[in-house]
């Protein structure tokens, strides 16, 4: 079988970098300063730990970079994968990270070989808004023992286990300290682009990123929960036991099928959205298929070497071209930069609090949600508004998978349904 030229890395996707490395460098710089907070914050969430999310961004980042079809797109560990692998880790452990994570990383190289990445765009609006805006909510639930800085609940989805922690929390009394670092760091965050405004600064500075630099200023010596010892290693293979005890073949496979679709569907939406802000050379448009390869590749790197599965992150890619990022040299320069800090800076990091970064993550789920946004499908009746609230719904109380399905379905038998009313 022969493959397409178009799936491998050429000399012309560095194209124009002679004029555009003084832009490219400070735009690397710019995402790595908003990717080592959620870095932290996913992988401390997913339960593998905050090292396991800083090796992710690098190595998934680096090898996404290189190997993959968009020019402007940043990976890492996200949101939409701790969603998918939460429950996965609190049922079978962090032993079973690193097999899956090769799997689903397979299944995505060969999805792009067999030129699934052209079917995206058959997916439609409505069910990626709907599965955008659950893995919103998903995302914020999940801070819930971060932020109360209590025991997390028992079980695996997310409504019965946020409605435990919150019992854990009143039976055991409300830890106001910790609540009032997530408030105090969620002021911050989104105090911070007004605050610039009104002082007329026009350099981005990501309120993420100062929000956690203040608090963990302010905490450096209280009593409070922080990250800990995050070794300043780029590979931490001894992370993981490599143990599938008590997953049953069909639990594996479907759990690789979930992450690998997960990955395919949010990397290509997340360069879509890349392409749809950048409009200064046709060398930005992605192929998709090649896409999926570089993910693939990112992902069993990743996962190998003590990471988590990994996938293109909407967030910093669309500070990356808000940046100036012209061509892929920005988000190496993103991974370069973290290794920097992981390897000179470890033990700052270790002090960050952690109620800090669940409120990092509860801004961004708000962000991702868009209350406004929101409000507005909620107040129309139509069926696109329809497949997008059941499938938000579907994600929460279900799956990803089964919330995509779902809407899907319900979108075919929407459309079909108003074709016959019409004729």
């Amino acid at each position: 079988m022969k493959l397409p030229e178009n799936l491998f890395p050429k000399k012309s996707d560095y194209s124009g970098l002679s004029k555009s490395w003084r832009s490219d460098l400070v735009a690397g710089i710019t995402v790595g300063i908003v990717a080592l907070p959620l870095a932290l914050a996913f992988g401390i969430t997913t339960g593998a730990g905050a090292s396991a999310g800083l090796i992710t961004a690098v190595l998934a980042g680096l090898v996404a970079a290189i190997f993959g079809g968009s020019h402007l797109q940043v990976s890492g560990p996200t949101g939409a994968m701790t969603v998918v692998l939460v429950p996965i880790v609190a049922k079978y452990g962090i032993g079973v990270l690193v097999p899956l994570g090769v799997l689903a990383g397979a299944l995505v190289v060969l999805s792009g070989i067999f030129g699934v990445g052209n079917l995206i765009n058959r997916v439609p609006w409505s069910v990626m808004e709907g599965f955008t805006l659950g893995i919103a909510m998903v995302i914020g639930l999940q801070q819930l023992p971060m932020a109360l800085d209590i025991a997390k609940g028992h079980g695996e989805r997310t409504i019965p286990v946020a409605w435990e922690t919150l019992k854990n929390a009143m039976s055991a009394g409300f830890n106001w300290t910790s609540i009032g670092i997530v408030i105090a760091t969620l002021g911050i965050k989104f105090a911070t682009p007004h605050v610039l405004k009104k002082l007329k600064i026009k350099k981005f500075i990501p309120g993420s990123f100062l929000s956690i630099f203040v608090m963990t200023a302010i905490l450096w010596s209280a009593h409070v929960a922080k990250v800990g010892d995050v070794p300043p290693a780029l590979v931490n293979t001894h992370g993981h036991s490599y143990s599938l005890e008590g997953m049953s073949a069909f639990a594996f496979a479907y759990a690789a099928f979930s992450i690998a679709a997960l990955s395919g569907i949010e990397s290509l939406l997340s360069a879509r959205v890349a392409d749809q802000m950048a409009h200064h050379s046709n060398l930005t448009k992605t192929l998709p298929n090649r896409e999926l390869l570089g993910q693939g590749l990112a992902t069993i790197v990743a996962s190998a070497l003590g990471g988590i599965p990994a996938t293109g992150a909407i967030a910093r890619t669309s500070v990356n071209v808000r940046s100036g990022a012209r061509t892929r040299f920005a988000a190496v320069t993103h991974s370069l930069f973290l290794i920097l800090v992981i390897t000179s800076l470890s033990s700052v990091i270790s002090r960050v609090p952690t109620a800090t970064l669940a409120a990092v993550l509860i801004g961004t789920s708000i962000r991702i949600a868009s209350p406004k946004r929101l409000i507005e499908v909620l107040r129309t009746t139509g069926p696109n508004e329809g497949v997008l609230v059941v499938t938000a719904i579907s994600v929460l109380l279900i799956d990803l998978i089964w919330g995509i399905a779902i809407g899907i379905t319900l979108h075919v038998i929407l459309t079909k349904f108003l074709k016959k009313k019409v004729a």
